[in-house]
């Protein structure tokens, strides 16, 4: 019955990997099932039979999808479907995106679908890697036209070793993250995270990445050759030569003109009447073909872009090639939020704004992998009036997500551990303005607006994008990149780091792959360019995180109490922690492994809440002084909670340095005072005095006139109704 059913094996860094085909999903173009290690990911490639109307873009979906069965889960939603993509799966999908779109056709316009399904995980096995895989055999495999195979491995740094597809092990001790995608001669992808590592490791990882690749590239190449189909003929949408050439000699004189200049809203002024120009004179020459006609005029421009750039070392705005655009800094700019960063680079403007929170406002994951809440979150809004458009707003895309992502990648290597700051940290980056490597900006702006909240960041990050222009063998890189150098270019390299090292790339390429030679250089410019930025621009706005965090900022404190205590602290039905949290006016966080964090603007609340857990958990002590609570007052004294469920007696002679005549002349029900342990019985009641806290605490003096009262019955007074010891009755 299924006779085309076909399964390859290699062995992919120490476990097998195996490759089947035929037996399933046999109407798309292309598919395959991925077996790597006990991880199983479904890829399916289709192409519609004709391109799509109207389009002046490569119509490429790559969709990423977790199926929580694939690790014996059912989905948590009212409806237990999996609901939309997880930031995670969004960001999977890019990076297998970003590699295989540069080796399709630039002329093609047919919808090209990709969707990988991981339907069986195995932590040591990273399903992100077996779907890239898959989408590069299901490709190979297919009638689709495009130039691949690729290959792609993760890179991790454990104990100063390059381990090639770390297990989960492995990756919880490494000090890099960093994925790399190949063709056969070059680098087509790398996105990174890293914990400040050094440029020339970081170089060494990419390269032990690339030649891992070549590998797997081998063995997809083999099974293309065995059960490849013959790619598909498609209508080109590339214009006619002799219409670009017309175009080209009537307009690029004028457009030279118009791209000559360092605002981006001068140069599109500049440009709308050469549009109506080109529009007037060659509309009636190729009727029906206005859209090809604009992508002449891109074309155009694209050629000058170039062409200055290769020829004459010119950058549209005069800039030198190693040259970045005018940059500023300011921190403190918005009232009353807990911290706020405003960076400035050239006509991209990007303002963080950092919230801190209690830790119980982490963020909670529903992924496939272990991960289930994060403290650090950053979050990056790109409105449309920040390039001068009128869009409506409809909530963050994937580009959002992915440029949130990896400006949270960058930062996540400085910021303190819960245990030194514990606190939930929320950065939002506005995009007030763009023109070109707004993600990086976002970066600078989040150290700013860390350093503003006093977050104790161990050292402040910053980002850069480096460019690429290509002809042939030539190539030169060029630092700071605007929008134009970036529609026009062949890269956009994005890195960011300290002055030590690495915290975080992406590359995104147009051209098939970069040289070793290039991905060097580009490492060497950005880290110059980075510690430019940071002692010449950032730290001269603010050279070290505020000592003291905002007034209105949430005060935390933390401790370690036992695990056998924690039910104690709650009380039955939470009756215990939702009383201090009322009666001082704080957030209470308990975690299972007994770690405890009291939140609040007032600082002597969250002092007073802790004082009342520590009394909980911790037998009180004769001697030792606490701040307690006037439950019910009697002719012999006041009752006083020190903590709940833990009450005493002050009877009357010790509730004043001075002789108390009635109770009520002293204190009232629900008054808050301070008292000393005199003494614990041996079933555990409470003697306390008030008299004797205010003689130590405040200094004060008692009364030469004053003579203790002789306690009226049994032990201090301790007469009348005690339901709390259970021996006292009326």
């Amino acid at each position: 019955m299924f006779e085309n059913f076909r399964t390859y094996e290699t062995e992919f860094a120490g476990r097998p990997l195996v490759i089947e085909t035929g037996k399933t999903t046999q109407l798309a173009n292309g598919a395959c099932f991925v077996r790597y290690g006990e991880t199983v990911v479904h890829v399916a490639a289709t192409a519609s039979a004709k391109p799509r109307e109207g389009v002046d873009f490569f119509p490429l979906s790559v969709d990423f999808e977790e199926k929580q069965y694939a690790m014996g889960k059912i989905p948590g939603a009212y409806g237990k479907r999996e609901g939309r993509p997880s930031e995670k799966a969004i960001l999977v999908s890019r990076v297998i995106d970003r590699p295989i779109r540069p080796l399709f056709p630039k002329d093609m316009r047919n919808d090209v679908s990709i969707v990988c399904t991981v339907m069986a995980y195995d932590p040591d096995c990273l399903p992100e890697i077996a779907a890239m895989v898959g989408t590069s055999v299901a490709l190979s495999i297919s009638d689709i036209p495009w130039n691949g195979p690729i290959s792609a491995v993760s890179v991790g740094l454990v104990d100063d070793e390059f381990v090639i597809n770390p297990t989960k092990e492995q990756r919880a001790v490494s000090r890099m993250a960093t994925t790399v995608a190949s063709t056969d001669s070059r680098i087509a992808m790398i996105e990174a995270g890293a914990d400040i590592v050094p440029d020339d490791v970081m170089f060494s990882a990419i390269m032990a990445g690339h030649e891992a690749n070549q590998k797997i590239i081998e063995f997809i190449k083999g099974i293309q050759a065995e059960i490849g189909k013959e790619k598909f003929e498609y209508p080109s949408n590339e214009p006619d030569q002799e219409m670009f050439d017309a175009i080209k000699e009537f307009s690029i004189d004028d457009i030279r003109v118009a791209l000559d200049t360092d605002d981006k809203t001068v140069r599109d002024e500049r440009l709308k009447p050469i549009y109506d120009r080109v529009h007037e004179k060659f509309d009636q020459l190729y009727p029906e073909q206005e859209a090809k006609i604009d992508e002449c005029l891109y074309k155009t421009q694209k050629f000058v872009v170039r062409r200055w750039l290769l020829d004459e070392q010119k950058r549209v705005d005069g800039r030198k090639m190693d040259e970045m655009r005018p940059l500023a800094s300011e921190v403190g700019f918005l009232p009353r939020v807990h911290g706020s960063g405003l960076f400035t680079r050239g006509q991209t403007q990007v303002l963080t704004i950092t919230t801190l929170g209690s830790v119980s406002d982490q963020q909670s994951l529903d992924g496939l992998d272990d991960q289930t809440s994060k403290r650090y979150i950053h979050h990056y809004n790109f409105p449309s009036y920040s390039v001068g458009e009128t869009k409506p707003s409809r909530g963050p895309g994937r580009r959002e997500i992915g440029h949130g992502a990896l400006a949270e990648r960058a930062l996540v290597p400085v910021i303190p551990s819960e245990e030194e700051f514990p606190y939930t940290i929320r950065l939002v980056s506005e995009i007030l303005s763009s023109n070109g490597s707004t993600s990086q900006g976002s970066i600078c702006g989040s150290t700013l607006s860390l350093m503003d909240a006093g977050v104790p960041i161990k050292a402040p990050v910053a980002g850069i994008s480096c460019g690429l222009i290509t002809e042939g063998e030539r190539w030169m890189t060029m630092v700071d990149i605007q929008g134009l150098e970036d529609f026009f270019g062949d890269m956009d390299f994005k890195v960011a780091g300290t002055h030590e090292g690495i915290t975080a790339i992406q590359m995104d390429l147009k051209i098939s792959g970069l040289t070793p030679d290039m991905v060097k250089e580009a490492l060497y410019k950005t880290h110059k360019a980075r510690d430019y930025i940071i002692d010449e621009v950032m730290l001269k706005a603010i050279p070290e995180p505020r000592k003291e965090l905002s007034k209105y900022a949430p005060k935390m404190l933390s401790t370690i109490i036992p695990i056998d205590k924690i039910r104690e602290v709650i009380g039955t039905g939470g009756k215990v922690i939702q009383k201090i949290c009322a009666e001082c006016d704080v957030k209470v966080d308990i975690e299972e492994d007994g770690h405890v964090y009291v939140s609040g603007i007032d600082i002597d609340n969250c002092n007073r809440a802790m004082s009342i857990i520590d009394t909980i958990v911790k037998d009180p002590v004769p001697g030792t002084i606490y701040k307690g609570k006037v439950t019910r007052l009697m002719d012999f004294g006041a009752f006083v909670e020190i903590a709940p469920g833990k009450e005493g007696l002050c009877h009357i002679s010790q509730l004043d340095v001075k002789r108390t005549e009635k109770v009520t002349d002293v204190v009232n029900v629900d008054d808050i005072i301070i008292v000393k342990v005199l003494d614990i019985d041996d079933k555990g009641r409470l003697n306390l005095s008030r008299r004797e806290a205010l003689i130590e605490v405040e200094g004060l003096t008692p009364e030469n006139d004053i003579a203790p009262r002789k306690p009226s019955g049994p032990r201090n007074g301790y007469r009348g109704r005690r339901n709390n010891h259970g021996d006292h009755n009326d």
